[in-house]
């Protein structure tokens, strides 16, 4: 039987890549029918993204029926943000797809291209599916409520009837009724891109590109986002919440983080506080100073990623070669019984270690559905991006997370922040997101059980999957 091919093309970076990946070979494990190739698009100096493709394409799990294609990279390029990537890559897509196109029609028992399936950033590419007469699917790499919040902020300021760029609207204490929301959702907890007029000709495009598609699959799961997805499911939107997709496992461990796991095995069961502010996540002296003291004035066990501030020119912080060349004086050696600070952290692996019991996060999407997943509390610090309403949802809405911050943010172009988070602040959040017995621990370990059964078999996101590719092979 002639297979259906499905392109998928994920978003440079490689949380991106990783999630698109893992939902490829979800579907083709899913169905035989399919077969998948992934083109990626990779940022200059990306040599994470090699050293995953290498690990994965030489694992003897790798599918038979998945193919990963390396688009040329310019290391010479100045592009660094996505949407420009993204938009350098198109004559490379559209050439290889080409080359896709023709194979299958000089081979009929090549895989006879049925579907594209573009990353959320990569919208872009639907018109070189419109091209060739097949459709386009969105995978939307954040939550359902966000996606919702995004596409009604856009028709109203489409309407004219909504202004959110104003200098004044963010700390206005309005509050917005958005249909994905069951609560009001305040200015302080949008995301930056639709608060700053820097961002509207990024937003106008990422939605239209959104509205272009003829579905949207989203890595979450019914039983998470109930409200959302029931009113995004209600409109006209043909919604596939297939989640939670979270990677096989993290990038190879360096000798740090088999450490760090030998540490955790001694401590006792959900007694460690981890916290972890993600891939572009770093605070300055200031605040690393708060959060030092929070932390030892708490007695809390921790398990701290600290990362040091980019290098001029840079986004991504790195790690210090001297944990205390960051840290108050003498802090390492007063907590040397209690906690671990580290530099990169095997964060997947450190919130399934049965000795872990809190996570303060930026609330990156992907941090959520693997703390969900394992049953692990949140204590919210959003950053950047989509992270404040994630914070927001989490608290509020959710109720499976308790608040440090849901406004705070950082800009990553000159480095300002909301300014310094009191350690009063942090360490009552600390001790909250620790409590042995709280209605938040019990229905974080509530949705730890939902979000395993959505995926198998008579599943919310199993089913779901199911009539993502009936309806996609029939479109």
């Amino acid at each position: 039987m002639t297979k259906s091919g499905l392109v998928f093309i994920p978003a440079p970076g490689i949380g991106h890549l990783v999630s698109t990946v893992e939902f490829a070979k979800l579907l083709i494990n899913h169905d035989h029918r399919l077969s998948i190739t992934v083109f990626v698009i990779k940022a200059p100096r990306a040599t994470n993204v090699d050293a995953y493709i290498h690990s994965l394409t030489s694992s003897p799990n790798f599918p038979k029926h998945l193919q990963i294609i390396h688009l040329p990279t310019d290391e010479s390029q100045s592009a660094q943000y996505l949407h420009e990537l993204t938009q350098n890559s198109i004559p490379l897509v559209r050439q290889a797809v080409s080359d896709l196109v023709q194979q299958s029609r000089s081979d009929p028992d090549s895989p006879q291209l049925a579907a594209f399936v573009v990353d959320m950033f990569c919208t872009a590419m639907i018109d070189i599916a419109d091209g060739l007469g097949v459709p386009s699917v969105v995978f939307y790499t954040s939550g359902a409520a966000f996606l919702g919040l995004m596409l009604h902020l856009h028709q109203l300021r489409e309407q004219g009837t909504l202004d959110t760029t104003s200098r004044d609207f963010k700390d206005s204490g309005t509050e917005l009724t958005i249909p994905s929301f069951a609560n009001p959702v305040p200015a302080n907890a949008l995301p930056t891109v639709v608060l700053e007029k820097q961002w509207e000709g990024f937003v106008d495009e990422y939605v239209k590109g959104l509205r272009k598609a003829k579905g949207i699959i989203v890595n979450t799961f019914e039983e998470l986002e109930p409200h959302a997805v029931h009113s995004l499911s209600e409109g006209d939107t043909r919604l596939y919440p297939v989640g939670p997709i979270l990677s096989a496992k993290d990038d190879e461990t360096s000798q740090q983080g088999w450490d760090t796991m030998e540490w955790l095995d001694d401590q006792p069961e959900s007694s460690v506080l981890f916290l972890c502010f993600g891939s572009v996540g770093y605070f300055g002296e200031d605040q690393v100073r708060e959060i030092a003291m929070a932390l030892e004035n708490s007695g809390v066990r921790f398990l701290w990623s600290l990362r040091k501030p980019p290098p001029e020119g840079s986004r991504r912080p790195t790690d210090y070669s001297d944990p205390a060349e960051g840290l108050p004086e003498g802090f390492l050696d007063r907590t040397a019984s209690i906690g671990r600070v580290i530099g990169w952290a095997p964060q997947k692996q450190v919130l399934a270690h049965k000795a872990v019991g809190g996570f303060v996060s930026h609330c990156g999407w992907n941090s959520i559905l693997e703390s969900v997943y394992f049953g692990v509390p949140i204590a919210t610090w959003p950053l950047y991006a989509e992270q404040q309403p994630n914070a927001f949802e989490l608290v509020r809405e959710l109720k499976m997370a308790v608040e440090i911050s849901v406004e705070y943010r950082i800009d990553h172009k000159n480095g300002s922040n909301s300014g310094v988070m009191s350690r009063e602040r942090i360490e009552k959040g600390i001790k909250e997101v620790m409590e042995r017995e709280s209605e938040t621990r019990t229905k974080v370990k509530q949705m730890s059980e939902m979000s395993r059964k959505a995926l198998m078999e008579g599943g919310s996101s199993y089913s779901n999957m199911d009539r993502f590719i009936d309806e996609v092979l029939n479109i």
